[in-house]
């Protein structure tokens, strides 16, 4: 059982590999209904991962070092591979990257300096949004009768947009102690 989150963490990889090849062919009502099935399972073992960890207290670094980076990695996929296919504008895929990136970049130096940085309140809302919305995009037109589906999942991107810039600010803003420790190490 202690292991078991890690195979989870392990298999969402593989679900985002997955994932990414079959978003590079053409989106036909069975293909993307299979892309959209895709994500929500790798979507849903991100709680799953680490709610087993917690409840069989089988938390291992591993686990802290690969289960935000799986989390990253499905998220990043979705939003690139969504650009070719017209459903995402690059710009919005280029910011909520980039941010991953520097905040994944702030809590690993804040590690080195033995700060543990767990996930905010307005993280954890900010990856339900980026789900809920790149999964509406990723959905198949047509399948069931709602209009404007995509228009509707690209206005829950935004949304996840402006909050994914400020939970990077608020990651920034209560980790501005690591930086001042850095400056005063260095006088």
């Amino acid at each position: 059982m202690r292991h078991l989150p890690n195979l989870i963490t392990a298999f969402r990889l593989l679900l985002t590999a997955l994932l990414a090849i079959l978003l590079m062919f053409e989106q036909k009502t069975g293909l993307a209904f299979l892309c959209c099935l895709l994500f929500a399972i790798a979507a849903a073992t991100d709680w799953v991962d680490g709610y087993l960890a917690r409840r069989f207290k089988a938390v291992t670094t591993l686990g802290k070092l690969m289960d935000p980076l799986a989390d990253k990695l499905l998220v990043a996929t979705a939003l690139i591979m969504l650009i070719p296919l017209g459903r995402l504008p690059a710009w919005v895929a280029l910011v909520i990257v980039s941010r991953e990136m520097m905040v994944t970049g702030l809590r690993g130096l804040a590690s080195s300096s033995g700060i543990v940085v767990a996930a905010s309140g307005l993280g954890k809302i900010k990856s339900t949004l980026q789900y809920i919305g790149l999964g509406t995009l990723i959905f198949p037109l047509g399948l069931l009768p709602i209009p404007y589906l995509h228009q509707i999942g690209l206005g829950v991107v935004y949304l996840a947009l402006v909050l994914t810039v400020w939970s990077g600010f608020d990651y920034f803003y209560k980790l501005r102690q690591v930086f001042l420790v850095e400056e005063r190490g260095q006088m």
